[in-house]
């Protein structure tokens, strides 16, 4: 084929042969994929697309990764806070390579080598963390680590429980105490994990008259222990925080490992304050859990390395125990989890590690001391500066009023009024913390809920600064947002009621009562349709507020609008947002009123308008038919034929005038077009209705935006330019000699010609003394288009 491509001399035939050859190898090397496929279309017809074939290569595989984790280019971008991995991280992550190859290695060289990383690790972080002579589980769960001594402390006090099993817990049913400040959820998960009732947890209460409020109290657990013994039950196991998850207080764990000593109960302590063992200078009451019998950290968070496990740390003598209760294990796998945080401790090296730890609480300090000098920032820490966590919130008492942030209701206040003022409060407050977490994300901020103080927000930098990078500066911005951001709050707050009762005081206006809401407040225009009975959504209303919202955005100021289903239905509310001192309420909710009242009343217009054009058109044309037959008899039968009715029309010409209607879309009538004829401008008709505005509607200074209070300046000027105007008054009193006055009145004489003139009725008052008519002089005021200024009180000859 191609010796016979050759000895073509035509290129052109030489070119079109070859690519006819190409194009049947195409086609028959397509057909044979196509018949390979066919034979194995019965086996990979379910398979999943990216696993049919030859497989994917790397890149494709990274790429596919990569889009799963920061999502399409299309969507919005958000902005998660992102974790600062440097080299120590990166080793972490090594440790899950490492592990992975290491897992291949013939037992022997497993063995040792499983064996060394992990007796390395236990003993490093017993002597960092001052825990002598223990031993260490390693686990992903945070939890993990508690539910298995949980299982240790039951083998060691139910001798008998390998056997007899779940007969011996209930002939002398355990109990386990927890902090009534503990993590949410973690009895629930024991209990799971052990195949306990939930009567086996004890819910020891915090203190309520001395101490911190977040504190076990310890008399009360003293008691609890003696009341459960007294019911044949068995004290089996204490759980204690070195730092709570909420606020970061301690409980006196010194106190407590006495009263477990005495009933022969398990003293287990977790918290984030446990951190502070590695420094030099550490509390007394956190270095007491030293001598407790477990203890659970977490080192990932506290040195920023990703993907390290949790450590429990422990201390037992019977290796058969431990090894039924599930802490140690002869698995080569369970022993490499140990292998991320064995390479980090080694990058890090102990100046590091307390470093890290030491920069944090620093960081805690520095903006506790901060916080000292902010008026209306309350701050819920324990006496002494040892906790790591800082937790505040805003507090403000109204003046002549009972303080509205106290968890303690009021005596002079309803239960429902001081809920309200708490949940008015929370709002704020969960304001000031997402602004916070937006303006510093750095900062590692967390907005939570306490069942005594409400919505606080928490900074707690061992459990975020090493992962996000904070630094000192980002302590002091922060600090800075707060300034910036108590003035609103503080505004908002003493705003509210006054918004409350100018709404309560305009009419078609409705107060909403949201308290979980952080603006001044929530309104909902009540139209001449609207069913207040009903809580179900309201079309119209909808329309109304729709169109308010859009309005009321268009004015630029320095709120914040939306809209929204209101608090206990689905109709549609208005919720103003965040205020400024110098806001102007009144002109607000009278700019809110009018403008929904205007939006209203146009929205009628234009429902009414397909039906009002409708029959108007039919009038028009009715009357308009009529106009014809009267045409029709006055004009004569013979005038209607074509040739006759011109011949008849030259010799005798009929005078008719146009007839015609016009239709006015204001009134909605229909009038004669005679008077366009007649005068050569149409006659009287309608006055459309003005526009609703707000009697308080002030002329505003050039920048000054809506809803602002005058500024100081403008006040000074309106003073001057009133005491300017005074004085010209008593000059012309002077000049007078009497107490006469002289008043000036402007009025329009615009209007139908034959209409009389409002100003007729006025003159026969102001002239009625003898004044001289001001037409005698000026023929030309009265006239149409003029403005007459007359005079209502005579005056004195020399003037």
């Amino acid at each position: 084929m191609d010796a016979s491509l050759e000895k073509i001399a035509d290129p052109t035939l030489a070119e079109m042969g070859k690519n006819l050859k190409e194009a049947m190898k195409m086609l028959e090397d397509s057909q044979r994929r196509t018949e390979e496929e066919n034979g194995k279309k019965l086996i990979s017809g379910d398979i999943p697309g990216p696993l049919q074939g030859s497989g994917q290569d790397m890149v494709s595989i990274l790429q596919l990764v990569q889009n799963l984790m920061h999502g399409d280019e299309d969507e919005e971008p958000q902005s998660p806070r992102i974790q600062n991995i440097g080299e120590q991280g990166h080793m972490a992550l090594l440790g899950h390579s490492l592990g992975a190859y290491i897992s291949t290695l013939d037992k022997e060289k497993l063995r040792k080598l499983t064996t060394r990383i992990l007796s390395d690790t236990i003993l490093w972080l017993c002597r960092i963390f001052r825990y002598e002579n223990g031993c260490a589980y390693f686990h992903e769960e945070e939890r993990e680590g508690l539910a298995k001594i949980c299982r240790l402390a039951i083998h060691s006090r139910y001798e008998d429980f390998v056997v007899d099993g779940f007969n011996v817990l209930y002939n002398k049913k355990p109990v386990i105490y927890l902090s009534a400040a503990a993590r949410p959820g973690l009895g629930q998960y024991l209990c799971n994990q052990l195949g306990l009732p939930f009567p086996c947890l004890c819910r020891v209460p915090c203190n309520t008259m001395f101490g911190s409020q977040h504190q076990m109290d310890v008399a009360f657990l003293e008691k609890m222990i003696k009341d459960d013994i007294e019911r044949g039950r068995l004290p089996l196991l204490l759980v204690a925080n070195a730092g709570t998850a909420a606020v970061g207080h301690t409980d006196k764990i010194g106190r407590l490992k006495e009263l477990c000593e005495q009933y022969g109960i398990w003293l287990h302590v977790e918290g984030v304050n446990l951190a502070t063992l590695a420094l030099g200078y550490v509390s007394s009451s956190v270095l007491a859990a030293t001598k407790c019998d477990s203890m659970t950290m977490t080192p990932g968070p506290w040195l920023g390395l990703p993907a390290v496990p949790a450590v429990t740390l422990y201390k037992h003598d019977d290796p058969a125990l431990t090894l039924v209760a599930g802490l140690t294990s002869n698995k080569p796998a369970d022993k490499l989890r140990a292998l991320p945080l064995w390479l980090s401790l080694q990058y890090l090296g102990l100046d590091g590690i307390v470093e890290r730890i030491k920069h944090a609480c620093q960081l805690s300090q520095r903006l506790q001391e901060s916080l000292k000098k902010v008026n209306y920032i309350k701050i819920l820490v324990e006496d002494e500066l040892s906790s790591p966590v800082v937790v505040f919130r805003f507090f403000q008492e109204l003046p002549d009023s009972d303080p509205v942030f106290k968890a303690v209701p009021v005596p002079t206040m309803t239960p429902s009024a001081v809920g309200r003022e708490r949940h008015s409060c929370d709002a704020l407050n969960r304001w000031l913390g997402e602004q916070l977490k937006q303006l510093v994300p750095a900062s590692g901020l967390t907005v939570m809920d306490l069942e005594a103080e409400g919505t606080c927000v928490r900074f707690s930098p061992l459990m975020t600064a090493a992962v996000l990078g904070t630094r000192g500066e980002d302590v002091d911005q922060l600090v800075a947002c707060i300034e910036s951001k108590l003035p609103v709050l503080s505004s908002t707050l003493q705003l509210r009621e006054e918004f409350k009762q100018e709404v309560e005081a305009t009419a078609g206006l409705l107060y909403v009562d949201d308290p979980n809401w952080p603006g001044i407040g929530v309104v909902r225009y009540e139209h001449a349709n609207d069913d207040k009975s009903s809580l179900k959504s309201d079309p119209e209303g909808e329309k109304i507020h729709a169109g308010l919202l859009k309005k009321l955005n268009e004015l630029e100021s320095d709120l914040t609008f939306k809209i929204g289903p209101e608090y206990k239905s689905m109709k549609s509310c208005l919720y103003v947002g965040m205020a400024s001192e110098d806001m102007d309420v009144a002109e607000l909710v009278e700019t809110i009123a009018a403008t929904a009242r205007e939006i209203e009343e146009n929205s009628r217009l234009l429902e009414n308008m397909t039906e009002v054009v409708r029959k108007g058109i039919q009038e028009a044309q009715a009357e308009l038919q009529k106009a014809n037959e009267e045409r029709l008899l006055e004009e004569g039968v013979l005038r209607q034929i074509p040739v006759v009715g011109s011949v008849l029309n030259w010799f005798s010409p009929v005078q008719a005038l146009q007839k015609g209607r016009t239709f006015n879309l204001t009134a909605g009538s229909l009038e004669s077009t005679e008077p366009i004829y007649v005068y050569k401008a149409q006659g009287a008709g309608v006055t459309p209705p003005p526009t609703p505005s707000g009697s308080r509607t002030k002329q505003r200074l050039p920048g000054q935006k809506p809803f602002k209070r005058s500024l100081r300046g403008s006040d000074a000027l309106s003073e001057t330019s009133s005491a300017s105007h005074i004085e010209d008054l008593e000059k012309v009193e002077r000049l007078s000699g009497g107490p006469e006055q002289i008043t000036l009145e402007a009025s329009s004489t615009e209007g139908h010609p034959g209409a009389p003139s409002p100003q007729h009725a006025s003159r026969s008052e102001a002239f009625q003394k003898g004044a001289p008519h001001p037409e005698d002089d000026h023929p030309q005021m009265g006239k149409p288009g003029s403005r007459d200024l007359r005079l209502t009180q005579p005056v004195n000859s020399h003037l």
